[in-house]
């Protein structure tokens, strides 16, 4: 099966790469000759460093090159059985381009979008056959990271979501299947991480430094939030959070943080412009965490109860299955354990106690606790009916 993808930018380049790997011949379409041709050179670049290090023979990397052919014509996909788009996240454009998408393709041909938070429905309804329609999420960078979310909308036939995720399953991927609801799984549940860890450094209770510290040397999380919003780019990581707020009405939980946009209209995007919340430059040295233990476990504790309850919020709401959902955020963003496990571990009781002390400071609807944690904790003491969800 030839498979298109319609954008030759980071995300879009690293789909093709995985897809080829599996033996595809893929459409890589861009509207600039300059985007395509960088796409090419990284991709030579890429695989020449797997036979340098022997993960690839020389035929096989050479087979991967030559199976992406490039193109500025939609017309290249007309033989194509899936299109992903991995293009702006900007739901007009989308939609414009999927409307374009099915004058050239075939009856049978998958739509799908890469979004990461916008509507597949909305998507969906700009197309004459809105059946075959779906989202595909892939994380950054694709080659590396093994989650794939498939999000069906509405309208999304089952055979389209039974034909995509065999097809990704196919390419060796960990798939879970996410309700169309902003931010899906792992951009709706992990909003906390960065937006709790603002928050407290607002606050003034300990500077970014310590706050990465605390969730990586006490919690085990593989990056700290400051130093990962760096990493994905201040720019993108804020309109995430800007379209995950606005799409939930507002709801205070996903509020975006003004030291944030702050550092987006600044420039300030991260590792990609050399300075972010912390300077990248050549010299510059990076500041030392107080690694005060105490306050550390005070920090680690309050960000993980709100991802918890995010989590439990999702699974209340039947976003994804219990399993699904601590699948994602392991293997989706590197957590080091599921959010719900770790809430079985930690206990129910003492997650909604923390929520409720946060919930009585400040009495911001940002720290309601989900239903699902009054019930279970109702359960346990013998108050309450057992919840669906562990019936």
């Amino acid at each position: 099966m030839e498979i298109g993808i319609i954008g030759a930018g980071t995300m879009g380049s690293g789909i093709a790469q995985v897809v080829a790997q599996a033996g595809h011949t893929v459409w890589l379409f861009d509207t600039q000759d300059a985007a395509l041709e960088k796409a090419q050179a990284k991709l030579k670049k890429i695989m020449a460093r797997l036979v340098e290090k022997g993960r690839l023979n020389q035929a096989d990397a050479d087979g991967v090159v030559a199976r992406v052919k490039t193109s500025t014509d939609y017309a290249s996909f007309k033989d194509c059985g899936m299109v992903i788009e991995a293009i702006v996240e900007n739901l007009d454009v989308k939609k414009k381009v999927f409307q374009s998408l099915e004058a050239v393709v075939s009856k049978d041909c998958i739509l799908a979008s890469n979004t990461s938070s916008l509507s597949i429905a909305s998507i969906a309804a700009s197309c004459e056959v809105a059946e075959r329609v779906i989202g595909i999420h892939f994380f950054n960078p694709a080659p590396l990271m093994p989650l794939v979310e498939i999000i069906p909308a509405v309208q999304t036939a089952d055979a389209t979501l039974k034909q995509a995720r065999d097809l990704i399953d196919a390419w060796k991927k960990v798939t879970v299947v996410a309700k169309d609801t902003p931010g899906f799984i792992v951009n709706r549940v992990a909003r906390p991480f960065y937006g709790e860890a603002i928050r407290i450094y607002e606050e003034g209770i300990a500077d970014m430094a310590t706050i990465d510290w605390a969730l990586k040397e006490l919690g085990g999380f593989r990056m700290g939030p400051f130093e990962l919003m760096d990493y994905i780019g201040n720019d993108v990581n804020y309109t995430v959070t800007e379209t995950v707020w606005t799409a939930f009405y507002y709801d205070s939980r996903y509020k975006p943080s003004f030291t944030q946009k702050r550092m987006m209209e600044a420039g300030y995007l991260g590792r990609k412009t050399g300075k972010g919340y912390y300077d990248y430059s050549e010299g510059a040295s990076l500041p030392e965490p107080d690694q005060n233990e105490v306050v550390g476990e005070a920090i680690l504790w309050r960000v993980l109860i709100m991802l918890i309850n995010e989590a439990a919020d999702a699974l209340h709401l039947g976003i994804a299955t219990k399993e699904d959902i601590d699948l994602a955020m392991t293997k989706g963003v590197n957590y080091p354990k599921g959010l719900l496990k770790w809430a079985d571990e930690k206990g129910i009781q003492n997650v909604l106690d923390g929520l409720d002390k946060l919930y009585m400071a400040y009495h911001e609807e940002r720290y309601r606790a989900s239903v699902l944690l009054r019930q279970m904790a109702a359960y346990q003491r013998d108050f309450y009916p057992a919840p669906k969800e562990v019936k």
